[in-house]
């Protein structure tokens, strides 16, 4: 049960380096091509290259995804741009096509070979099918639940890596059309609209209606997951900014540990679970693992998503001599809101802003320029990218609530 990893989103190299230092295993990122986020910065070779580097200096993995459904005129490109993925040293491809999986075997390249989960893998058949291509790692399906995973493990005895945290797909895990029927974007070659979270009038009421999934969120099952054979616990979310990844990370990060020390407790559950359900702006819900999801795991009446103003800041310097941080400005913030700090190496703690100061050393009372440098005495260390948040909960808000922490959900 030692032997697992958390496998962290990365869109730029930012937020690479921000997955692996709260907490992050490994890293996913795309390439300018043959990727399914096709919207987000992602990583030409020699970005990858130098993230490659970066990744293995920490003695951490870095995968790389080459998972769209390829059409014939996808194809050009694919085998050089194997070899040159074979040639900077990354540990995987993560690839659902097969064609993507008999070229790299063909070229003899030297990283494994992970299935994504768009291959929609629910089943020990489909399992060995791939392992005979030379896949070493299964992503199994979303809608994988306990007893797929049970199955699958037992007569493979592949690695299994299991999504745990972000948005989920109406359709099996992203075998959808509806972007493609609406807007003539392929959504299986990274061009999804997300027409799934449109509203759309209805005859039958005068709600607007959606087919919108709420976020997978496995915090009460991460434990069982482990005992039954999970090798990595994969987080969504190659287009969430620095403030999402360093949250749902170190939250994981911290829950995992404490489950392989033995020390998790019921109120520290209950704790990470709140954390992690304020980080977002859609509900989340464990969905599949468990049972087969209801209405109450999708929206269907709409919604409100507000953009979470949480992150206020990211701690740029401390001067240990004047007890001043330096914090560069996210989110508006003024003299008396109460704010946390949090961070990898940092116990959260909590603070009344007083007097601070902006770039001039000019007393002020609002910090309200997104980027601006602002001085604010701090009683504790920070770090370098470590944040400053809302402030949030405290942990003993949630001693003498010892109720089973799903059922916070």
């Amino acid at each position: 049960m030692n032997n697992v990893e958390l496998l962290a989103p990365a869109g730029d190299f930012e937020k690479l380096k921000i997955a692996y230092l709260y907490g992050a295993d490994a890293v996913y990122i795309g390439g300018r091509n043959f990727s399914l986020r096709a919207n987000a910065k992602n990583f030409s070779i020699e970005e990858m290259k130098e993230a490659v580097k970066y990744a293995h200096a920490l003695k951490k993995k870095i995968y790389v995804t080459v998972n769209i459904v390829f059409h014939e005129k996808d194809l050009e490109g694919l085998e050089d741009y194997l070899k040159s993925l074979d040639r900077i040293g990354i540990d995987a491809i993560i690839a659902s096509d097969i064609i993507v999986l008999t070229t790299a075997k063909k070229i003899g390249v030297s990283f494994e070979l992970h299935l994504s989960t768009q291959s929609s893998v629910l089943n020990e058949g489909a399992a060995l099918f791939y392992k005979n291509l030379g896949v070493t790692r299964i992503v199994l399906a979303r809608e994988a639940n306990r007893e797929d995973i049970l199955a699958i493990k037992k007569s493979t005895g592949l690695e299994l890596e299991c999504f745990i945290h972000g948005a989920m797909c109406t359709s099996i895990s992203g075998r959808c059309v509806l972007s493609n029927y609406c807007t003539n974007r392929d959504a299986n070659r990274g061009g999804c609209a997300q027409v799934c979270r449109w509203l759309f009038n209805s005859e039958l009421s005068n709600h607007p209606f959606s087919m919108t999934s709420k976020d997978l969120n496995l915090i009460p099952h991460i434990k069982e997951m482990m005992e039954i054979g999970v090798n990595s616990f994969k987080v969504e979310g190659r287009m969430r900014g620095i403030y999402y990844i360093a949250t749902v990370i170190l939250t994981y990060r911290r829950l995992i540990d404490s489950i392989i020390k033995e020390t998790l407790t019921t109120p520290f559950a209950n704790y990470s679970l709140a954390i992690l359900n304020r980080c977002a702006n859609r509900e989340s819900t464990p969905q599949f693992f468990s049972q087969i999801p209801t209405e109450k795991e999708q929206y269907f009446l709409g919604r409100d998503e507000i953009s979470n103003q949480d992150f206020l800041g990211l701690v740029k310097e401390y001067e240990e001599k004047t007890g001043f941080a330096i914090i560069e400005e996210r989110n508006i913030f003024h003299k008396g809101d109460v704010v946390e700090f949090f961070g990898p190496s940092l116990e959260t703690f909590s603070i009344t802003l007083d007097d601070f100061y902006n770039e001039e050393d000019q007393l002020i009372e609002v910090a309200n320029h997104p980027g601006m440098l602002v001085k604010i005495p701090v009683p504790k260390k920070v770090k370098e990218y470590d944040m400053m948040r809302i402030k949030q909960f405290d942990l003993q808000d949630f001693y003498g609530k010892e109720t089973f922490y799903e059922n916070v959900l």
